[in-house]
């Protein structure tokens, strides 16, 4: 079977995940009682899976759902400011046909790249629970296993690039003897030749306040366009 269809599978698990209560039902009553502009919508409210192109070389791994955005719409980074910036950032660096994504069936693609988040539910204030990133990681860990080309990864906030370090070490890749320090634009490349760039993530309390511009998002993704083409060479 080919990694598509394993991904397809792994996807279809994640939707049906029940595994935290308190997740479940914060996702779902943010559908029940949604604000007025979203009135009338249907919401996913559901577990996301990852969205991307199953041969991508780039990861990018986030936080988690937001409540009114991907809870809403059913696909990660859709429907909210955090998208708005990240979308347009991969169109401009040239990982995705084009620089929006409002609803699931808007015709976005990406071109070597896929996305996933280190917890698939909306979590009350953003803020998910030790024992919630511990029942959603066997989700990162297959996605790795099946996404073989990957060689850079991009760690969109600090709970991001976390999740990555401990999804290496799970699987008994090769670490660093010194704990790598997260930074915006930090670069840890392994002895096995994949890198991992730290990036604020492009939430409305780092975009809105000046920590994340535009121009510093963007620098992020065509570093990660340079990374992978020193990969090739």
């Amino acid at each position: 079977m080919h990694n598509r269809d394993l991904l397809v599978r792994l996807n279809a698990r994640i939707v049906r995940c029940r595994r935290c209560p308190r997740l479940v039902t914060h996702r779902e009553a943010a559908a029940a009682a949604p604000p007025r502009r979203y009135q009338g919508q249907r919401y996913w409210a559901r577990p996301l899976p990852g969205f991307g192109d199953p041969r991508a070389r780039l990861l990018l791994i986030g936080l988690a759902p937001a409540a009114h955005g991907g809870n809403r719409t059913g696909r990660i980074f859709t429907g909210d400011e955090s998208g708005h910036w990240l979308y347009r950032a991969l169109y401009e660096a040239g990982f995705a046909n084009q620089p929006t994504s409002v609803r699931r069936d808007d015709g976005l693609h990406l071109r070597d790249a896929y996305i996933t988040a280190a917890i698939r539910c909306a979590p009350p204030a953003n803020k998910p629970r030790p024992e919630e990133l511990a029942n959603c990681e066997p989700y990162l860990l297959e996605e790795l296993r099946l996404l073989g080309r990957v060689r850079v990864v991009v760690g969109l906030g600090r709970i991001g690039w976390q999740a990555y370090l401990r999804a290496r070490r799970a699987l008994g890749l090769p670490m660093l003897k010194r704990r790598p320090e997260f930074g915006h634009g930090a670069v840890t490349t392994f002895d096995d030749g994949i890198s991992l760039l730290a990036s604020y993530h492009p939430s409305q309390q780092n975009t809105f306040t000046g920590k994340l511009t535009r121009p510093m998002f963007g620098a992020i993704f065509r570093m990660a366009r340079a990374l992978l083409e020193r990969s090739v060479a």
